[in-house]
């Protein structure tokens, strides 16, 4: 239990300081709201609109980008430095992880993660312009006679 004393020590000093913080916080802040302390500020702009309520899907996409590489990232550090000891075996393992990272990471860009313009909509174009049928002719003139 002696080797991890000083890891329990610097965990409890972290939670107290981190509570300490809230709680000076709390006592110690001036107490007087205005409505500028509420509203919105960015570098000196006035906000002419209100922001919007949810962050849009592609931001959790490109937060996904990243923590996938993050974790790999963190795998990859001690299969380099064990390469020569865990042989074909991990370098089999790494290939199926890699395997695993990219198809995630094709996944993300097909569903737009990295699409931030406006949505493109294409839209079919006749070359010609449509003939009126005589059918519709009838119906919408009321006679019988086509054109």
């Amino acid at each position: 239990m002696a080797p991890y004393l000083p890891i329990f020590i610097m965990l409890a000093l972290g939670v107290l300081f981190a509570a300490g913080s809230f709680v000076a916080s709390g006592i110690l802040a001036p107490k007087k709201p205005t409505d500028a302390k509420y509203a919105p500020y960015e570098c000196g702009i006035v906000p002419e609109r209100d922001p919007a309520l949810r962050f849009p899907v592609r931001f959790y996409l490109v937060a996904m980008i990243f923590i996938i590489f993050d974790i790999e990232i963190v795998f990859l550090y001690p299969f380099a430095v064990i390469f020569q000891q865990i042989g074909t075996f991990g370098l089999s393992e790494m290939v199926v992880f890699a395997v695993v990272v990219f198809v995630s990471f094709v996944y993300l860009i097909a569903n737009g993660a990295l699409s931030w313009g406006p949505a493109k909509r294409f839209e079919v174009q006749e070359p010609f312009p449509v003939r009126t049928l005589r059918s519709t002719v009838k119906r919408v003139s009321g006679s019988n006679e086509a054109a």
